[in-house]
């Protein structure tokens, strides 16, 4: 006799399999894709690939992008100076100080921010900054990128605290503790390695951000940023650069389009890999 419900069961996971390998199968493609072209271009470039600019467009000099890759270095460590400690301050001001009326429009603000797209950010920016000094910068980018980090930061730091059970708190305040210090000194110091995937999550998030590029820093592909001081001055990052030589006709831009890609997909899985890791390993 047919069981039906066995039947009905191999379907359901049949049908599963199928649909989760439609659904990561393009990820996969994409991957394999900018893998191998890129890892292509690199070879055939070599070192210069890390420190020449870019060729001539349309000549048989491919070059490098050695100003994009200094350039983004440049724009991931001034965005953290700036974006993370206002996002961990933020996230621990919202969940210490929940019935406080700054800490809940705090709260409000920062889950509107996900709401709003990254190119505006990127107008506001070039407005208030880019606009009054007269030129772009890679520091205007920073701020820009900061803003676009801190809804992300704050949301998973928020939960990596609130994960923290109340009796951590409650044996604080028993020792004699302010709450600010419960918060510096108890809370953060459990929930460190959940606050430090979501600082990396917010980091691996920025450092592909194309749109708030474009108004702020200008496009600058023959300055080497070597002095903090160059932060006053345009620059370029490998997603600027990989969203513009894409659509142009030239053959040695787009081949340096495809190594710039291969980059940037290695820096956010590596940084994807750090988080997942840090995240398994919180015991409280």
């Amino acid at each position: 006799m047919l069981d039906w419900r066995r039947v009905k069961e191999r379907v359901f996971i049949v049908t599963v399999t199928a649909v989760t390998i439609l659904t990561v199968a393009p990820l996969f493609h994409i991957i394999g894709m900018v893998a191998l072209k890129g890892s292509k271009t690199i070879v055939k470039s070599g070192i210069e690939f890390f420190t020449a600019t870019p060729g001539p467009p349309g000549s048989e000099v491919l070059g490098g992008v050695g100003p994009a890759i200094l350039g983004s270095l440049w724009l991931a460590v001034t965005t953290a100076i700036v974006g993370v400690p206002l996002s961990v301050l933020t996230a621990m001001f919202i969940v210490e100080y929940k019935s406080h009326p700054l800490a809940r429009i705090a709260m409000v603000f920062s889950g509107s921010l996900l709401e709003i797209p990254t190119v505006l950010i990127g107008m506001l920016v070039f407005l208030v900054i880019v606009a009054p000094m007269g030129h772009y910068s890679l520091l205007a980018g920073s701020i820009a990128l900061a803003i676009v980090m801190l809804p992300y930061t704050v949301s998973y730091v928020e939960r990596a605290l609130e994960n923290v059970p109340q009796t951590y708190r409650e044996a604080g305040y028993a020792l004699g503790m302010t709450r600010a210090q419960v918060a510096v000194r108890v809370v953060a110091g459990i929930a460190r390695r959940g606050m430090v995937a979501g600082v990396l999550i917010g980091i691996s998030k920025v450092v592909a951000e194309t749109a708030p590029l474009l108004f702020t820093i200008g496009s600058a592909r023959s300055n080497y940023p070597l002095t903090p001081l160059d932060l006053l001055k345009p620059g370029d990052a490998l997603p600027l650069l990989i969203f513009q030589f894409a659509q142009t006709p030239y053959e040695n831009w787009q081949e340096l389009a495809w190594g710039s890609a291969f980059i940037l997909t290695a820096i956010v899985l590596t940084t994807f890999i750090a988080m997942r890791i840090l995240v398994r390993e919180v015991r409280l």
